[in-house]
């Protein structure tokens, strides 16, 4: 079964908007086994959309349409789809009294350019919106099934799990003869794209698997589709897989799907009973806005302190001035410091700071735009617990302001992560000791330093601090 995704919109054209739709509905699709061949934008141009509507029932078993719903002069979707397939347009009651209800439950009054949205090409079945006053709907055209969604994306979202996904799955019983397809995505987070590519350069070559890469930085994915005669041969060839690619790159795989990686500490966190608190400087608060991202962080987020200021360093987190007049707030003591204080004034089970040089400016040849320090602090009160130690390096990332903030707050979760799960800190290539280098780059295995906490995966407080500390 072929699909065909169409978006439609100035906005979209004009780069106004993320198009987020087409990925929502791949996505979604392919749940169902469905694999989408075509993606498309145009513009709210009638010529442009019918020649689009023509070419989708011409190609695509089915045709899924976002945008054009809407009340207004250029939403034109569903008056050019009737026009270019010859039907009437009617106008459905119980449509236009959901709609009216709409308004009423939000105490305003309706527009009568709402109207327009209960007006339906003949023939089609209405997919409701309870979110939202666009209906879609559902038309068979030539063999091919063309489905109109809204474009806000909640709204789209809702429909396609409520209305669509099922009347899809219901087209699909009883086809034979009908290769299914399966995909799963795994994250991975301090290995560049080609080196990953490199490392798995083998793997999946048999025809009936891909592997496919994707850089969301500072992570980059791994997606393994796979095709069977069957639902289960699909998912046992994506299991063998991932099962090899995980001996192969191991810990650098943090989590499956939408598991994002504050979500996996944060599983982390809630599964141990242990709580963090956070010191940030040069990252201003990133760390703190992505663990509290996750619902029900309040169970082990316990706070932070953003100090920029050298006063605050010392006011707020203790750090002695000693420290910062003999080393700069830019350096190891000083970040080892913070992460200890920050632990003990919230009275958390983990500390985790930052101090660095986010550029574009301020930096000098000793302490160079890009470099940061990262230290991370653990320890328990619990009675007769050995929990106790903390680590700090030295990383020096050569990218812009913005996302030397955001991988620095990755390599902390990270870090925070491996402490965890009792596995190595480990600091690859991209974000060696010294000079670092632009994620992406060539890991060097013997440029991997690495240290191992050695926390139990059911015990963590019988643990020792390691000797040599970091």
């Amino acid at each position: 079964m072929k699909a065909e995704i169409l978006t439609i919109g100035d906005e979209v054209l004009r780069g106004e908007i993320v198009d987020s739709n087409k990925a929502l509905i791949a996505s979604r699709l392919l749940q169902l086994d469905v694999e989408c061949h075509y993606q498309s934008s145009v513009r709210d141009d009638p010529k442009d959309m019918r020649d689009a509507f023509n070419r989708g029932i011409s190609r695509s078993d089915l045709l899924l349409v976002s945008g054009g719903l809407g009340p207004t002069r250029d939403d034109l979707t569903t008056e050019v789809l009737a026009d270019a397939f010859g039907r009437d347009l009617e106008f459905d009651e119980p449509s236009f009294e959901t709609i009216r209800s709409f308004f009423d439950r939000l105490g305003r009054q309706m527009n009568e350019t709402n109207r327009k949205q209960a007006f339906f090409p003949a023939g089609a079945e209405v997919l409701a919106n309870p979110v939202g006053t666009a209906p879609g709907f559902w038309l068979e055209e030539q063999g091919t099934a063309v489905i109109c969604m809204p474009g806000v994306p909640r709204e789209l979202s809702l429909m396609m799990d409520e209305q669509v996904l099922p009347r899809v799955a219901d087209r699909l019983k009883g086809s034979q003869g009908v290769s299914r397809v399966r995909a799963r995505l795994l994250r991975t987070f301090g290995m560049g794209e080609s080196s990953l590519e490199a490392e798995l350069a083998d793997i999946a070559q048999d025809g009936q698997t891909e592997l496919a890469f994707r850089t969301s930085f500072p992570d980059n994915f791994l997606r393994v589709v796979a095709r069977g005669d069957s639902t289960a041969e699909a998912d046992a060839r994506i299991s063998a897989v991932i099962k090899t690619i995980r001996e192969r790159i191991g810990n650098l795989i943090y989590g499956e799907g939408e598991q994002t990686l504050e979500a996996v500490v944060g599983e982390l966190l809630t599964d141990q009973g242990r709580t963090i608190a956070v010191a940030e400087s040069c990252t201003g608060g990133v760390i703190s806005g992505k663990l509290t991202d996750i619902p029900g962080s309040s169970n082990y987020y316990l706070g932070a302190v953003v100090a920029y200021a050298n006063s605050a360093k010392h006011a707020l987190l203790g750090v002695p001035e000693s420290l910062l007049a003999e080393h700069g707030a830019v350096s190891e003591p000083v970040a080892r410091a913070m992460a200890d204080g920050v632990r003990k004034r919230f009275g958390a089970s983990i500390g985790i700071a930052t101090t660095g040089i986010s550029g574009p400016g301020g930096g000098s040849d000793e302490k160079p735009v890009g470099l940061v320090y990262l230290a991370i602090a653990w320890g328990s009160e619990r009675e007769g617990s050995t929990w106790e130690g903390s680590a700090a390096e030295r990383f020096v990332f050569t990218v812009d302001r913005v996302r030397h903030r955001e991988l620095t707050a990755q390599v902390a979760l990270d870090w925070t992560r491996r402490l965890l799960l009792g596995i190595e800190l480990a600091i690859p290539s991209l974000m060696r000791r010294g000079g670092g280098s632009m994620p992406g780059s060539p890991m060097d295995k013997k440029s991997v330093k690495t240290f191992t906490p050695r926390i139990g995966s059911v015990d963590p407080d019988r643990a020792q601090e390691p000797s040599g500390g970091n």
